[in-house]
């Protein structure tokens, strides 16, 4: 960390160039190793036909495999699904905002062309999204058909990234559509291209100095944003944010078991040592633990439910 004299010369100085290691807050004990990246994200959905339908014609995912009561959904050639959607009989769909949980869950392009092509198709489709400039990533923003929030971004190269003292600067500015949907090339969209993967999860939480001690005191995840107005963001080996958390939604409830929600993410270290260490922290913390072959289960403090697993 730098002295408060380093600080004030920073601050005074404007914003830098955050190079590696310039930025971020570590935890003071465990912390999350730099490759961890996202896994799965699962989704309970109304009505299971029309979920698979959205996702595939507007997001452009394919499905990997499909039961009864869920599918899984993800790049075609590649195993790992993206998401899984479950269905729940007599489940409702829910007001964008109403529940705490799931705020958007996020599919990172593998470039800006690739966002381009995705913009030009929405509007092919009469599709209505928000848009906006984050300074590390340009974003849309979509609902589901039961109101689960879906953001489709492409980084900025880090190269472009800028810092105010420890903290990475991030925003929501106007997009510039019309420069995005250039760097396509007019090249049409096809579908998630190979390389789409979760690059984040946002969530509704109750209160952030609670949700800072769950994430990032006990599961190890640096902070990079903090003085964002009501809002958190979270991350390992550098990125800009593989978690945000915020409190736009405090005092509303827990999604019950009947309505649209997120079942649980998933955080992917690259090593079985590495799930036991998140583990033993989450642990000594006072935190409940759940133990399995696949890795370990854990709930934050209103109830979302985030599997820990090992790449190797």
């Amino acid at each position: 960390m730098p002295t408060p004299n380093t600080q004030v010369a920073d601050d005074a100085a404007g914003p830098l160039p955050a190079l590696p290691g310039s930025y971020g807050e570590a935890p003071l004990g465990f912390r999350l190793p730099s490759a961890t990246r996202l896994g799965t994200v699962r989704l309970q959905v109304t009505d299971l036909d029309r979920s698979i339908a959205w996702y595939v014609q507007v997001l452009g995912l394919a499905v990997i495999a499909r039961q009864d009561t869920a599918a899984a959904l993800g790049v075609p050639g590649n195993a790992e699904p993206l998401m899984i959607l479950e269905h729940r009989a007599g489940s409702r769909p829910v007001r964008p905002g109403s529940r705490l949980g799931l705020y958007h869950v996020a599919l990172l392009l593998p470039d800006r062309a690739a966002l381009g092509r995705f913009i030009q198709h929405l509007a092919q489709h009469g599709l209505r999204a928000g848009a906006s400039d984050h300074l590390v990533s340009e974003a849309v923003y979509l609902q589901d058909p039961d109101g689960l929030g879906i953001e489709v971004y492409a980084d900025r190269s880090p190269a472009h990234w800028r810092r105010a003292g420890r903290e990475l600067q991030m925003a929501t500015d106007p997009l510039d559509i019309a420069a995005v949907v250039a760097s396509a090339q007019g090249g049409a969209w096809t579908g998630a291209p190979a390389g789409t993967s979760i690059g984040h999860v946002h969530l509704h939480v109750g209160d952030l100095d609670v949700a800072n001690a769950f994430y990032h005191a006990a599961l190890g995840f640096d902070r990079m944003v903090w003085r964002y107005p009501g809002a958190l963001f979270l991350a390992a080996g550098g990125y800009h944010h593989h978690l945000g958390i915020n409190t736009w939604a405090a005092g509303a409830a827990a999604p019950g078991p009947d309505e649209a929600q997120l079942l649980g993410w998933t955080l992917v270290l690259p090593a079985a040592a590495d799930v036991a260490a998140l583990a033993r922290s989450a642990g000594l913390a006072g935190y409940d633990v759940t133990r399995s072959d696949q890795g370990v289960l854990l709930a934050d403090p209103w109830g979302t439910r985030l599997w820990v697993t090992s790449a190797a």
